[in-house]
C-alpha cells in the first residue's frame, strides 16, 4: 500500500490496486474563516496550501471515504470537483442523505462487513473529544482496510484515545495505523482529536505497528506541532514506530 499525506486529514491511500481519497479538504489556502473560540483567529483556513494540484489528488480515484462532514474533512471544493457518480462511503444515513443532496449518486453507508472490489472495509467507532464537547462535535467514524495481499490498515479518524480504539486494535491487529494527532481544541472543552499522550497510548496498544500522525498544522485550532510530536516520540524512543509526515509525503508498506 501507499499512503500519501495530503493536508489536514486528507489522505490518498492506494490499497490492493484501488485508490481511495479520504476526507477531502481541497480549498485554496485561506478560503474559510477560522474556527471560532480557538487559537489563531487572525488566520483563515486552511492555513497551508495543498502540496500538489487537485487534479493529481482526485485523478483515478476509485472511492472516497468521508468519516464525517466537518468542513475540514469535506468542503465545498470537494463537492464541486469530484465526479457525482464516484463511489462514496460515509458513516451513517444522515451523512449519506446530505451527500446525496449535494448531487452524489453512488453513496453507501459503511458497516462492519462492507466489501469494495474485494477489499473489506470495517467502520469503527470514534469519539471527537471527551465529555460535554461531544454534544457539539457530533458523530465520527474510522475504517479498517483488509485484503489478503495487504497489511491491515486502520484509519482512526477524528477521535481521542478511549477504550473503543483499544478494542479495534485488539480485534483487527492493524500493522499500519493513521491517527489524527494535532490535538485540535477550542478554548474550552479539551482535545477534539489525539494529542501526544493519546498517540503514546496507541503505540502501547500496538507496539508492532507503524503509526502515522495526520491532521497537523492545517487548521487554526491545532495545538500540537509536528516539531513537538517528533520531540516527544524521540524522548520515548519510538520514533521508528511513529511517523510524522509533511504534507505531500508518501509511505509505502
Amino acid at each position: 500500500m501507499n499512503i500519501e499525506q495530503i493536508r489536514n486529514a486528507t489522505l490518498v491511500v492506494e490499497y490492493a490496486g484501488k485508490k481511495f481519497l479520504i476526507d477531502p479538504f481541497l480549498a485554496d489556502k485561506g478560503t474559510y474563516p477560522p474556527f471560532p473560540n480557538s487559537l489563531r483567529q487572525d488566520q483563515n483556513n486552511p492555513l497551508v496550501s495543498l502540496p500538489t494540484s487537485i487534479d493529481n489528488i482526485i485523478n483515478h480515484v476509485d472511492a472516497v471515504i468521508v468519516t464525517h462532514l466537518h468542513l475540514d474533512h469535506w468542503d465545498d471544493v470537494a463537492i464541486d470537483v469530484l465526479s457525482k457518480d464516484i463511489k462514496m462511503f460515509v458513516q451513517n444515513e444522515e451523512d449519506a442523505t446530505e451527500i446525496r443532496n449535494a448531487g452524489f449518486q453512488n453513496v453507501e453507508v459503511l458497516h462492519e462487513d462492507t466489501v469494495f472490489e474485494g477489499i473489506q472495509l470495517t467502520k469503527t467507532k470514534g469519539e471527537h473529544g471527551r465529555g460535554e464537547i461531544l454534544k457539539v462535535a457530533g458523530l465520527v467514524c474510522g475504517v479498517v482496510f483488509k485484503h489478503p495481499n495487504e497489511k491491515t490498515l486502520y484509519v482512526a479518524g477524528d477521535t481521542v484515545w478511549y477504550e473503543a480504539i483499544q478494542q479495534v486494535i485488539e480485534t483487527h491487529k492493524p500493522e499500519i495505523i493513521v491517527v489524527n494527532a494535532g490535538d485540535n481544541q477550542f478554548l474550552e472543552g479539551g482535545s477534539l482529536v489525539m494529542g501526544k499522550d493519546d498517540v503514546y497510548e496507541v503505540y502501547k496498544a500496538a507496539p508492532y505497528a507503524k503509526i502515522i500522525a495526520s491532521h497537523m498544522e492545517a487548521v487554526n485550532h491545532w495545538t500540537l506541532s509536528r516539531v513537538e510530536l517528533k520531540s516527544f516520540v524521540n524522548e520515548k524512543g519510538i520514533s521508528s514506530n511513529v511517523l510524522v509526515p509533511d504534507d505531500g509525503e508518501t509511505y509505502s508498506f
